[in-house]
């Protein structure tokens, strides 16, 4: 394993040094296909096993210095730009992401990569506690729910601090973020549903039942715990406990949606 000085701490840099982690990285992207995006290139340690897999690459780096280091050390076919990346455009094209995030910005790259409609795979570090909400493990955010219906989160691995230099204070975790080959809800639904899950999340009462009450329109508040019922939802349970289906049950059945990605009728 090899061993690095550390990274700057504006930039939020804690180099990846771990090849068992680099090695599982690159064997998720190697299941993908399409052009990659690198987040963060730092000293090429996920660099140099990427161009290895034959495919147009780019990499996204904010710090100068860095950037002139790595110039002469990459295939000169590879792309290397020095830009912030949560303001450089994204491709239009379809693409995969890979990164090791600096945790400061974590929630703002997250965001980008999510309203990107080009971005197919998204394989990224992030921190453990980050990467276990936005799975769903241990309850999910709202971020999450809000994206459920087009975009799956797997939780791949747990990666101890030991494997960062130098060395931050929680362990990271690999995150994928996956465009779903089949959306569970239509695109034109997408703000609808996004606001209904934003309003259950923030809305009054203890419980999925007391919530929705307060959310619905007063003439649907009496189907409530049925389409909880035909959901597989509790009465009490909370927002972070639903899973995906069950967000686009309780949408659905409650007579929020408007079409059926699969048949073109109102749900």
């Amino acid at each position: 394993m090899p061993t690095y000085r550390g990274g700057r701490h504006e930039h939020g840099q804690n180099f990846l040094t771990d090849s068992t982690v680099i090695d599982a990285i690159i064997d998720i992207v190697d299941d993908t296909s399409g052009a990659i995006v690198e987040i963060g290139p730092g000293r090429g340690a996920l660099t140099s096993p990427l161009q290895d897999l034959g495919r147009p690459l780019t990499a996204v780096e904010i710090d100068a210095r860095t950037v002139e280091q790595l110039r002469g050390a990459l295939a000169t076919d590879v792309k290397l730009v020095h830009a912030d990346f949560v303001r450089w455009p994204l491709p239009t094209t379809p693409h995969v992401v890979v990164g090791n995030l600096p945790f400061h910005l974590t929630t703002s790259i997250l965001r980008k990569l999510l309203h990107s409609s080009s971005t197919t795979t998204a394989v990224l570090l992030v921190q453990w506690e980050v990467a276990r909400r936005r799975a769903g493990v241990g309850g999910a955010t709202m971020m999450t729910a809000q994206w459920w219906p087009w975009i799956e989160f797997t939780l791949h691995r747990r990666v101890p601090r030991r494997a960062f230099r130098p060395e931050p204070t929680v362990d990271g975790a690999l995150l994928v973020l996956a465009r779903r080959p089949t959306a569970l809800l239509a695109e034109q639904d997408r703000s609808a549903y996004r606001q209904f899950v934003h309003d259950v999340f923030t809305g009054r009462g203890r419980g999925m039942a007391a919530i929705l009450a307060t959310v619905v329109h007063p003439r649907r508040r009496a189907g409530i715990r049925a389409v909880l019922a035909r959901a597989g939802v509790r009465p009490d349970a909370l927002p972070k406990d639903l899973t995906a289906q069950q967000w686009v049950a309780l949408y659905s059945g409650l007579g929020l949606g408007r079409r059926d990605p699969g048949s073109g009728r109102r749900t």
